[in-house]
């Protein structure tokens, strides 16, 4: 006789790290541990960017995929996978985990999400040659750092709390930079010769709003701050701002502030599949117009791969037959 014990009838009974597993067929069980897989959605990705992580505010697993831009909780999930409406994904869900139950297959699992590193402290530095040698190659100078309050980081620790113990890991060397707000605190943490981790995101912020003076009849919306201040290293008329990520759209108030500021406001997001849905993104919602740089991934990275002048012929172009459309 088969056992009812385990048997759901409703979305929330199934767990969320269950779907996970079922669904990408990840051989490790989740337990509330972070993990980062490549792209179900982009089998030509080599480096893993894909993230599964508990939400705390409901305590169930999540994703984020920075390749195709998709994100969203177990629900979505299976949306996406299978091209499903909302009913018929939790529908599909819970026939799936039925039959799993039935044919034996449960187990239960001890779902102890991990505590969260924080930073415990930061000590900046002076700029030196490498830094020099590393940001110059995007045409980005001491000058526009400051303005940015990007400064040198020396080191910085990070402590969390692991069963009553504090443990606190430290990470030194060159190439790490901080990002802060008018107001000093650190908000990002950017280590651009890491292949996994270049960013640790501490709070959110729109990067560039503080240094936003009005001045200028345009605004463009870049993909990152490295962009925007590379960018803004053009002297075109216009000013610049960017979000966490492509993937964190701005939120509106943010917009409809901007919006009453500057004659145009178009998005200048990266030339990939996650760019090109974040441009649609914010046209659908904010009918905000946008384009990208067909030279190389993005506007920073263009300028150290063909140079400024190379840049600037094929820029000048698009951003105006973007900003006047």
């Amino acid at each position: 006789m088969i056992s009812t014990k385990n048997i759901v009838i409703s979305e929330s009974q199934v767990p969320s790290y269950w779907v996970f597993q079922y669904y990408l067929n990840i051989p490790e069980k989740l337990t509330g541990q972070d993990l980062k897989i490549k792209s179900i959605w982009n089998s030509a990705e080599k480096t893993p960017s894909m993230c599964l992580f508990v939400d705390r505010s409901k305590m169930q697993y999540a994703f984020k995929d920075f390749s195709s831009g998709k994100y969203g909780n177990k629900i979505n999930l299976v949306q996406e996978l299978f091209g499903l409406d909302y009913a018929s994904a939790v529908e599909k869900m819970i026939n799936d985990y039925n039959s799993y139950v039935k044919n034996g297959d449960a187990e239960e699992i001890e779902f102890n999400p991990q505590a969260k590193w924080e930073l415990d402290s930061v000590v900046t530095r002076n700029w030196t040659q490498h830094d020099a040698n590393f940001w110059l190659a995007y045409r980005i100078g001491k000058t526009m750092l400051e303005k940015y309050n990007v400064k040198a980081i020396e080191k910085y620790t990070m402590a969390r709390n692991e069963d009553g113990a504090i443990n606190k890991i430290t990470i030194e060397g060159e190439g790490i930079y901080g990002y802060y707000d008018k107001h000093g605190m650190l908000y990002k943490i950017y280590q651009p010769y890491k292949k996994k981790h270049k960013f640790h995101k501490l709070f959110s912020h729109v990067q560039g709003l503080d240094q936003l003076e009005f001045n200028q009849p345009f605004l463009v919306i870049c993909s990152s701050l490295k962009d925007a201040m590379c960018l803004k290293g053009f002297g075109y008329n216009l000013e610049v701002i960017a979000p966490d990520s492509e993937n964190t759209i701005i939120k509106p108030e943010v917009i409809d502030l901007v919006k009453t500021k500057y004659k145009s406001i178009i998005t200048l997001f990266d030339n990939d599949a996650a760019g090109k849905k974040a441009i649609d993104k914010y046209h659908e919602l904010y009918g905000l117009n946008g384009t990208f740089l067909t030279l190389s991934k993005d506007v920073s990275d263009a300028v150290k791969e063909h140079g400024f002048e190379a840049v600037h012929q094929h820029l000048k172009p698009l951003l105006k037959q973007t900003l006047y459309k």
